[in-house]
């Protein structure tokens, strides 16, 4: 048991990560999350062998859920200019497509791990990954800031941005930079790396800049753990270095169709 409660709190932070980003908001997923814990707590006998791995315990996350319904988007609510093409179309991903999407490109499970927790056919498994990247190609451009004091890191995100047909605006490598291009040019999408140059705080630079600018945030890090601590700020899309084009493009896309951090 005790290997059990180890593997569960290790992989909480994540199941959490998925539910936000699955949902596009950090209250809706974690109420999800929060929901499926109590259930467990009363009905123990639904933690079976197969809960003592990380793809176990998403697997029993999403028996919990199904009685209660789907794990549907809340309904998007984004800044007047956001191109209405693109909310249309990320809407239009049926569910399923995001979760094999998510769970295979954000939380690294194998097409085989995807399709075992979700309760289908690899080879469905396989067609909805395919179909949910096509759609992904069909977006509309949006003004994306880049937060990042890692040169090369930021010309490689700033690369998988522009392959996804999105516009960079600027990269900042500082707090203040980044304040001043956010004011300047009001993205639709921000990208922020939580250590900067000279001791800055990406988190402290996204504070600020959500006071003037209402657009989804997604962190970068390679410890996502500290971000999701239950304390402070809690951005509802995480994504952990190192990562792959498609891992960025997927949280892009959910992110642009949430409401916001």
């Amino acid at each position: 048991m005790n290997g059990l409660k180890e593997e569960a709190a290790a992989t909480l932070p994540y199941l959490r990560r998925y539910a936000r980003a699955l949902t596009g908001s950090q209250q809706h997923g974690d109420q999800w999350v929060r929901l499926c814990v109590e259930v467990l707590l009363q009905q123990p006998n639904l933690l079976g062998a197969e809960a003592t791995t990380k793809a176990g315990i998403f697997t029993v996350f999403h028996k919990v859920q199904q009685p209660f319904g789907t794990l549907d988007p809340i309904n998007p609510r984004a800044a007047a200019d956001t191109p209405e093409r693109l909310k249309t179309h990320l809407t239009d991903i049926p569910q399923r497509q995001r979760q094999v999407l998510l769970l295979t490109v954000l939380e690294g499970f194998s097409i085989g791990e995807a399709a075992r927790i979700l309760g289908i056919s690899a080879a469905d498994a396989e067609t909805d990954l395919g179909r949910a990247r096509d759609e992904l190609e069909r977006v509309a451009s949006v003004r994306v800031l880049v937060i990042e004091d890692e040169a090369i890191i930021a010309l490689d995100v700033a690369k998988i941005v522009r392959n996804a047909g999105h516009q960079v605006v600027g990269i900042a490598p500082t707090e203040q930079a980044a304040i001043d291009l956010a004011r300047k040019h009001l993205p639709h999408l921000v990208l922020a790396d939580i250590q900067l140059r000279g001791g800055d705080s990406g988190i402290a630079a996204v504070r600020e800049i959500l006071k003037a600018v209402d657009a989804p945030v997604i962190f970068v890090t390679g410890f996502p753990e500290r971000l999701l601590t239950g304390h402070g700020l809690e951005p509802a899309f995480i994504i952990t270095k190192p990562f792959s084009p498609d891992m960025l493009k997927a949280a892009m896309a959910q992110a642009l169709n949430s409401v916001a951090v």
